[in-house]
C-alpha cells in the first residue's frame, strides 16, 4: 500500500501505517454539530497517536466547524454538479470548499447519482482541488467508475451496510472482483471496502484481499468507545502485511 496524498502535516514517513480509514458521520445524532466536533477530534487524536491516514466525512452542515477544529482530512457526504446561479438546495463544490472540505464523498447507496453525474461530480471536485472517494455497490460498477478517474473507489454492497457481517467475511470474492477490475483499468486507483466493518480482522481480511484502506460508519460513529473502535480497526491495518505463523511441520 502506497501514500495516499493526503496532505497531513504530523505524519512523518517513519513508522506510517499504510492505509486509510474513512469514517462517514452520516447524519447520526452522535456525530452532529458539537458532537461531530468531539468525535472528529477523537479521530484526529488517533490518527496522530498511530500515524495513520484517517478522514472524516461530516454533514455539509458541520463542515466549517469540523474542519476548524482538527487537522486531519474533513471530507464533505455530497456535492452537486453546479455553478454559482440559481440553484436553491444544491450543495455547490466552491461551498463546501470555502467551508472547509478537502474532499467528497459520490454515489453512496443512500444517496445515489447516475454514472454521468458522477463523472461531472468528479471533473468538478478535481477543478477545485476536491480528493474524490465514488462508493459503488459491485465489482462491474466500480469497473465503469474507475475509468472516470476518482482518487479512490469505495465497494460497498447495500444489503451489508449497518449489519452485523462484514464485506470482507461475507463476500470476500466481491472484494477481489473489484480490485482486478479496477486495476484493470485504472492501476492509479485504490480500492477500500465498507459495509458491516467492525473490527480489526474484517479490515485484515479486506486489505489481504487487496484493499488499500475501509469506510466505515456506525462501527466508530455510534461505538461506545469511538476512540478504542477506531484504534482495533488500524489494529487490522498494521497486522495486514505480517503473515500468519504457519503450524510446525510433523
Amino acid at each position: 500500500m502506497g501514500s495516499h496524498g493526503l496532505g497531513f502535516a504530523f505524519v512523518e514517513n517513519k513508522g506510517v501505517i499504510m492505509g486509510i480509514v474513512v469514517i462517514n458521520f452520516k447524519t447520526y445524532a452522535e456525530a452532529t454539530g458539537e458532537r461531530a466536533v468531539k468525535l472528529a477530534k477523537i479521530c484526529e487524536k488517533v490518527a496522530k497517536k498511530t500515524n495513520t491516514d484517517v478522514v472524516v466525512a461530516v454533514q455539509n452542515v458541520d463542515l466549517f466547524r469540523v474542519s476548524g477544529a482538527v487537522s486531519i482530512p474533513v471530507f464533505a457526504e455530497h456535492i452537486d454538479p453546479v455553478n454559482y446561479g440559481a440553484n436553491t438546495g444544491k450543495a455547490l463544490p466552491e461551498g463546501v470548499v470555502e467551508n472547509g472540505a478537502s474532499g467528497v464523498l459520490i454515489n453512496h447507496s443512500e444517496d445515489p447519482t447516475r454514472l454521468s453525474d458522477i463523472h461531472a461530480d468528479i471533473k468538478r471536485a478535481h477543478g477545485l482541488g476536491l480528493k474524490t472517494i465514488v462508493c459503488a455497490p459491485t465489482a462491474e460498477s466500480s469497473e465503469a467508475i474507475a475509468a472516470l478517474d476518482p482518487d479512490f473507489i469505495a465497494v460497498e454492497p447495500p444489503e451489508l451496510i449497518g449489519g452485523d457481517i462484514s464485506v470482507s467475511k461475507a463476500k470476500p470474492g466481491l472484494i477481489m472482483d473489484t480490485v482486478k477490475l479496477v486495476r484493470r483499468v485504472n492501476k492509479r486507483v485504490p480500492v477500500l471496502c465498507g459495509a458491516g466493518i467492525k473490527n480489526y480482522q474484517d479490515v485484515r481480511i479486506a486489505v489481504r484481499l487487496g484493499c488499500e484502506g475501509i469506510l466505515v460508519a456506525s462501527g466508530v460513529t455510534k461505538a461506545k468507545n469511538p476512540e478504542a473502535a477506531l484504534l482495533d480497526l488500524i489494529k487490522g491495518l498494521a497486522s495486514a502485511d505480517k503473515k500468519p505463523k504457519k503450524g510446525k511441520k510433523k
